[in-house]
């Protein structure tokens, strides 16, 4: 793959096509494309192999731009493809017996993301790019932190002072509506401009993906911040801002809630977990962000809509069940305790509140492996829990009454490795051990040809599945392709 083949926009439109994938149905593999155009320029045709064209709906027109949603669906054959003007894109729809998915996590940093070179920022979405061309892959799944939006505090003047002040000015702040404008315009533009880069907009345009947000797809630990920060307007209105963004750009949904999907099971929007059925497979993604409080990853909705996603899957489908913070995790109670104890230690402990393993989660941690154990036992369903979150590999064994079920932690493909001792540091703590269910155990273990529990490199993952086997590997930035794993 070349350059060249990298820049396929044409003048006719600004940004696009991402595909998202919508599941199989009736021997069809449905997608949606979303393209971005001039507010007052005509949404190109997209023609579905070669045959009629597809007339999009407009989800939204914010800021000069219209954004277009693009419903059909393809063949399950090798060789489909769409075309949109003279830009011809294959698609991988087989969906047979070999399957090849890619999971990827925290695409981006915290600060100067977009400034450091792109080829060195993109290595490993470059890499994915080669792999995709020799072998292609079906679906592109995306763990959280799509973008990194932190710089999102500096998008106004009165953004910039709220986040200063102190707590009880920052109540009394109205949000008013140039700050909601400057703040929903950052969001929109930074996901085209990462969306746009050449690595990524290569594989979103041949690759359908699933995604589901966290944190710094709004800003860092949106939901475990105290004091009542996120009750605040200005707070509010910029989560609603990164939410609308987020059901645009990830979901591609009408941000209004007015067309959603059948994948996506709560009717109200309050909560935008969503199921995508494939042939042998079902992906489930909880959303533990739009309800997330200090005492809660979920709320009533989100865990109802779970419980409601989980039960009716196809039988003997194999559930990848998306936690865009790792259900498997090492022992942080003790870390908690001490930082307790620590003054000005605020900021590690919004960190450690965002896990599931956090002390003020503890219930919540039980409910999520109870679930994951019932619907492995009771409903015969294999389960491997795709995580990222912590830009580290790495990966878990959850031993339940009837099966292993397996958790693969991908983080990052971006973002860079922490420093050795961090890792050395969480996997002393993984060591120390942390079995909330009495008799079955969650233990971490090193990746296959590693001897430590955690791998300080930027990675992905793959997964693969031959017949009714699956295996994964990790691509790891220095030590490159992990063995396989059988899950």
């Amino acid at each position: 793959m070349n350059e060249a083949q990298h820049d396929e926009t044409s003048d006719c439109w600004l940004a696009g096509p991402f595909l998202f994938g919508r599941g199989c149905h009736a021997g069809a593999v449905k997608i949606a494309a979303l393209l971005i155009t001039r507010h007052d320029d005509a949404p190109p045709v997209l023609s579905p192999m070669g045959e009629g064209s597809i007339t999009p709906v407009k989800l939204a027109e914010k800021f000069d731009r219209s954004y277009w949603r693009y419903d059909f669906t393809l063949p399950r054959q090798a060789g489909a493809w769409y075309a949109i003007g003279d830009n011809h894109f294959p698609v991988s729809t087989d969906f047979g017996d070999n399957l090849d998915l890619a999971f990827v996590s925290c695409n981006g940093q915290e600060q100067d993301d977009l400034d450091r070179p792109i080829d060195q920022r993109n290595a490993l979405w470059a890499d994915l790019c080669d792999r995709h061309d020799l072998q292609p892959f079906s679906l592109l799944l995306h763990g959280g932190d799509q973008i990194y939006a932190d710089n999102v505090w500096q998008c106004h003047p009165d953004i910039t002072a709220w986040q200063k002040a102190p707590n009880r000015q920052k109540k009394e702040t109205a949000y008013t509506d140039d700050m909601a404008d400057a703040v929903l315009k950052f969001y929109l533009d930074h996901y085209i401009t990462v969306y746009c880069l050449p690595q990524i907009a290569y594989l979103m345009a041949r690759v359908p993906s699933v995604m589901m947000w966290d944190d710094h797809d709004i800003f860092d630990g949106w939901g475990s911040h105290p004091g009542g920060f996120q009750d605040m307007a200005a707070a509010r209105g910029m989560f609603d801002a990164a939410r609308y963004a987020f059901m645009l750009m990830q979901l591609c949904i009408a941000p209004d809630g007015s067309d959603l999907p059948d994948s996506i099971y709560d009717p109200t929007a309050r909560s935008l977990g969503w199921r995508y059925d494939y042939p042998g497979m079902s992906i489930i993604a909880p959303d533990l962000r739009s309800e997330r409080r200090r005492d809660a990853l979920m709320g009533d909705v989100g865990w109802a809509m779970l419980e409601k996603m989980v039960r009716d899957v196809p039988k003997s489908s194999r559930i990848l069940l998306m936690s865009s913070v790792p259900a498997i995790g090492p022992r942080l109670s003790v870390v908690e305790a001490i930082l307790s104890l620590m003054p000005k230690s605020q900021k590690y402990e919004d960190d450690l509140r965002d896990q599931w393993q956090s002390r003020a989660h503890r219930r919540e941690w039980r409910r999520f492996l109870e679930l994951i154990e019932d619907i492995a036992t009771t409903d015969d369903h294999d389960v491997t829990i795709l995580s990222g979150e912590i830009h580290l590999a790495t990966r878990g064994v959850f031993e339940t009454r009837s099966r292993v079920v397996h958790q693969l932690v991908a983080s990052g493909i971006a973002h860079n490795a922490p420093p050795n001792a961090f890792a050395r540091c969480l996997g002393f703590l993984a060591w120390l051990g942390d079995n909330p269910l009495p008799g079955r155990p969650t233990r971490l273990r090193p990746l296959p040809g590693q001897s430590s529990i955690y791998v300080a490199e930027r990675n992905y993952l793959t997964l693969t599945r031959h017949k009714s086997s699956w295996h994964a590997n990790w691509r790891l930035e220095q030590s490159g392709l992990s063995p396989d794993i059988k899950i």
